[in-house]
């Protein structure tokens, strides 16, 4: 399972694809209410993810993909109804993520921070406004960028110089 995720154990593998509900619920429900909207375009999208993304990402969507809605509605039954309570937990619970994103090889956890934020701004658009425009609530706004997570950026290797 993710053979690229080196130094990741399956616990922490496991965290990384729960992240992908996780983000789902923060962002659907930071107004309120969680919308069928959103999550089933969620759903959609960790199946256009398992083939429509860096190749680096294919296997780790196709893996989300195989149990996200099972896992999403788990998730919401088991989380409070309270927004900012939940917010709390899935706040935390993706902050625990950031020790396992240092961990990673740096091009796949560079490249998995922008995917979750990509996706949770994807989750932010998928419900309301007028042609899907001017649709994303200020608390949704607040949290797409998912502040809790220390951002990972890309280290390009150096090219060498040449004689």
């Amino acid at each position: 399972m993710l053979e690229n995720f080196t130094g990741i154990d399956e616990a922490g593998k496991k965290q990384l694809i729960d992240a992908i509900a996780q983000i789902t619920v923060l962002i659907a429900g930071a107004d309120g209410m969680i919308d069928t909207a959103e999550t089933a375009w969620a759903s959609k999208l960790t199946k256009i993810r398992s083939y429509a993304n860096e190749d680096l990402l294919h296997e780790y969507y196709q893996l989300v993909g195989q149990s996200f809605d099972k896992d999403l509605n788990e998730l919401i039954l088991a989380l409070p109804k309270d927004v900012d309570e939940r917010t709390t937990i899935l706040s935390e619970k993706m902050a625990a993520l950031n020790d396992l994103l240092a961990k990673l090889p740096n091009n796949i956890g560079a490249t998995l921070y922008t995917s979750f934020t990509s996706f949770a701004k994807h989750v932010a658009e998928a419900s309301g406004g007028f042609m899907r425009m001017w649709s994303v609530s200020g608390e949704e706004k607040k949290l797409m960028s998912l502040p809790m997570l220390t951002p990972v950026v890309l280290i390009e290797p150096e090219e060498e110089e040449e004689a």
